[in-house]
């Protein structure tokens, strides 16, 4: 199976059921995050899913432990592929997070988020550079039992090393030579898978494209 989610980033459900076609035969899935859920909701992502590409809903889910787990539980009926939590939410909410998924579902916390650099995390009162903080809630995360981590291709390698059989989601992903637009820690496909990355998360350099399936295609090559 290919290794590249596509981040279908739309609230648009025909525009993200065309996008979703014209990739299926080469993506490994589709991401779709709070823009397309807060649009379509639970019904938009089964409308998705039967297209037969498995699914990661990158929800972000950051709340009390209960809510969360609640939260959760009521998304069970969507078998998600890959489920996202923030690691800041703490080790008590990322086991109940766990807990409440279904058992096919990869649970992962998502750790500093790839548009924000060092600058960025002191001004929230974060210490020290984003890899330091990877690797903070990365233990973090390890510990209370959920599956893997969201973090930039700049960290996965360290994190990789210190969690096997860690499942490890790297976004912001960028063929050489692409925009990076709003993205700050950015490497290659190739050098992400070639560091430890599970899959890849791949949005605009695709979806942006006029033929996104071709789009898909060449980046698909340089792995």
């Amino acid at each position: 199976m290919s290794p590249i989610f596509v981040a279908v980033d739309t609230p648009d459900l025909e525009r993200a059921r065309d996008l979703a076609r014209s990739v299926s035969s080469l993506a490994g899935g589709v991401k779709l995050g709070l823009e397309f859920f807060c649009a379509n909701g639970p019904a938009g992502v089964r409308e998705i899913a039967a297209i037969g590409l498995p699914i990661f809903l990158d929800l972000k889910l950051h709340d009390i432990p209960n809510t969360v787990a609640k939260a959760i539980k009521a998304l069970r009926a969507l078998e998600p592929a890959v489920l996202t939590v923030h690691a800041a939410g703490g080790r008590a909410m990322l086991e109940a997070a766990k807990a409440a998924a279904p058992g096919k579902t990869k649970v992962v916390a998502v750790t500093v988020l790839t548009s924000l650099d060092g600058g960025d995390l002191r001004s929230l009162g974060v210490s020290g550079e984003p890899a330091d903080q990877v690797a903070r809630l990365a233990a973090l995360a390890r510990d209370s039992g959920i599956d893997g981590i969201v973090c930039s291709g700049a960290e996965v390698k360290a994190v990789s090393e210190t969690w096997p059989g860690g499942f490890f989601v790297v976004p912001g992903v960028r063929p050489q030579g692409a925009d990076v637009a709003d993205q700050k820690r950015v490497v290659t496909p190739r050098a992400a898978l070639d560091d430890g990355a599970s899959i890849l998360v791949i949005g605009r350099p695709i979806t942006g494209s006029s033929d996104p399936a071709t789009a898909l295609q060449a980046i698909a090559t340089t792995l």
